[in-house]
């Protein structure tokens, strides 16, 4: 059992217990992103190695008009899982072209992303009104709020951290949720050789490896743990069985480590891994299926001239 006062307690308990109590190990994707997870994120995307964000943004940028006249007129824009809202900025500087002012509802669990990017996005597109929203991605019923048509934005092949079901799940969500002209666009990234994917999730200048860490740095800051962040190793490798990277954090020695508002004394053996995070890469024909899983039909799709990258305009069927 948790010892701690669960109205005390981070908020991240309950999944840091479940995932550290799992055989194997695990923690979820989303504990990375506390402050400073999100400052690690940001800078990843700037790696030379890490070719998803200025590929995805590359798309957008040159195909903003398109995007955006096929979105229909006096849009409203929601983006979940938004972090900084970089790449959106472009999205919204089009659409600013044609309308007088966007609602743009940036959705994230991170308080620091959505303060950043409600900072940014205002100051440098006055034109645009941010309405932030803190929650994760259990309950869209707030997509309601907003007057049709309505853009909601699900890029940066954030859907790749999630498993198929889950992916099909929220997709199906956010079905529930449009109705005609409404659209979903969507970022995955695509299936390619494995000297480029390994290389984007272990840079060379080894940020990843910290943003992978920094999970562990978390558990220590807010759950009073004694992690050796130096006695984890980063690890990313390709499991072609399932069509991902996987993200892990392999223990160096045979160690004890304890987490004191969870209760628990945590024994690792030599080489035994925690399992943080899962990137699954698609096809095409993957990407139509998961979206007519979910109730959605893929309009059109926009990649770069390598098909690295696709990001995918879709409406309820």
């Amino acid at each position: 059992m948790i010892a701690a006062n669960p109205r005390t307690i981070s908020p991240i308990a309950a999944e840091a217990y479940e995932g550290l109590t799992h055989a194997p190990k695990r923690l979820p994707a989303k504990l990375f992103y506390d402050a400073a997870g999100s400052s690690l994120f940001e800078d990843i995307t700037r790696l030379p190695e890490y070719y998803l964000t200025r590929t995805e943004a590359a798309i957008l940028k040159y195909n903003a008009s398109e995007i955006c006249r096929r979105a229909g007129k006096n849009v409203s824009v929601i983006e979940l899982a938004a972090g900084s809202a970089e790449k959106t900025r472009l999205l919204l500087a089009e659409l600013l072209r044609h309308q007088l002012s966007v609602i743009y509802a940036p959705v994230d669990v991170s308080s620091a992303a959505l303060a950043a990017a409600h900072h940014t996005v205002e100051r440098l597109l006055p034109g645009v009104r941010v309405q932030p929203i803190m929650s994760e991605l259990t309950d869209l019923s707030f997509l309601g709020r907003y007057r049709r048509p309505r853009l909601v934005l699900f890029i940066g092949s954030t859907i790749g951290n999630l498993e198929e079901e889950d992916g099909i799940a929220l997709l199906g969500r956010v079905a529930a949720q449009l109705g005609p002209g409404d659209r979903l666009l969507l970022g995955t990234d695509l299936v390619k050789d494995t000297s480029v994917l390994l290389p984007a999730y272990n840079d060379a200048q080894g940020v990843t490896a910290r943003f992978n860490r920094n999970v562990l740095a978390r558990i220590n800051r807010e759950l009073g743990g004694n992690f050796d962040l130096d006695a984890f190793e980063h690890i990313a490798c390709w499991n072609g069985a399932h069509s991902r990277i996987e993200m892990h954090l392999e223990s160096r020695r045979r160690q004890t480590v304890r987490i004191r508002d969870l209760g628990l004394a945590l024994e690792f053996a030599q080489g035994e891994r925690i399992h943080t995070e899962n990137s699954y890469k698609y096809t095409l024909a993957q990407v139509s299926a998961m979206l007519a899983s979910a109730g959605l039909e893929r309009e059109h799709t926009w990649c770069d001239d390598r098909g690295w990258y696709g990001v995918h305009l879709a409406h309820i069927r």
